[in-house]
């Protein structure tokens, strides 16, 4: 018996992502082709500015692409309007929430925005996916405390929270492990295969653990100068993409181990 074909959720084609300038276009990267499939989880990494938020904020309509074509849920992503594309598509940033003043309950219901009224007044359905959402991230506690009484760790995990509380198909992170100690790391990374496979989400999120993002993605995509490739990580490291990520003199990718350590 054949398993069941997966759904294409994001698809991008010949994709260019940068910046207009005046009259030029800023090129960060070009001719990126992926596709990622439902109930797989995705790590992105790359050298620092070798495009990774970019790709991501561009992924996520949150800037324009410079040329090509991305698909969301087999819909060209111009087709869709804020709205739309905010029923698809949830992004948790490395930028701290806009007031931390905030409890974490009322971050967390903020996800829900989509789909309330104009007055912001949650539904019996919209404080069903907050609460499994706090459930999911193991946030309950947290509930009633304010933002800025939160470890790094404790508020990423709200920002994830309040992603998962959005009930999107699409969930887009950049660099969710950012200031975190290796257990956190770890926790996090952790985390995020878990829901996609209790969910069957699509999760795409951009690292610099790139030794935890092998052991953990479905696929992987690797920015380099020169291209991006996209499979799995064992298809990846036996290509020997990994190993032109970082100067050769300083760093050395071990194939056995999918591990990065530094030259003596």
């Amino acid at each position: 018996m054949t398993s069941e074909k997966k759904q294409i959720t994001i698809q991008a084609e010949d994709l260019t992502v940068g910046y207009f300038r005046k009259k030029e276009n800023i090129i960060i990267s070009d001719t990126i082709n992926f596709s990622f499939s439902q109930g797989e989880l995705i790590g992105l990494v790359g050298a620092n500015g070798i495009g990774k938020s970019t790709l991501l904020r561009t992924l996520a309509g949150m800037q324009d692409k410079l040329s090509g074509k991305i698909y969301i849920n087999e819909k060209l992503q111009d087709q869709y309007s804020t709205l739309q594309l905010a029923n698809e598509v949830s992004v948790v940033l490395t930028e701290p929430p806009a007031s931390k003043n905030l409890s974490v309950l009322e971050l967390i219901s903020l996800g829900r925005q989509p789909y309330t009224s104009w007055m912001g007044t949650l539904s019996e359905k919209d404080k069903v996916a907050v609460n499994n959402a706090l459930q999911a991230t193991e946030t309950q506690e947290l509930a009633h405390r304010k933002c800025f009484e939160l470890s790094d760790g404790q508020l990423q995990r709200v920002a994830i929270a309040r992603a998962l509380a959005q009930d999107t198909p699409i969930i887009i992170l950049d660099e969710p492990t950012t200031h975190l100690d290796l257990y956190h790391r770890a926790y996090i990374l952790k985390l995020l295969k878990k829901l996609v496979s209790e969910s069957n989400k699509t999760v795409l999120f951009s690292t610099h653990e790139i030794d935890l993002a092998i052991q953990l993605s479905d696929k992987m995509m690797v920015m380099t100068d020169k291209a991006s490739y996209f499979d799995t990580p064992c298809n990846l490291i036996e290509a020997g993409h990994f190993d032109v990520l970082f100067p050769k003199d300083t760093i050395r990718f071990d194939k056995t181990t999918g591990r990065f350590s530094i030259k003596k």
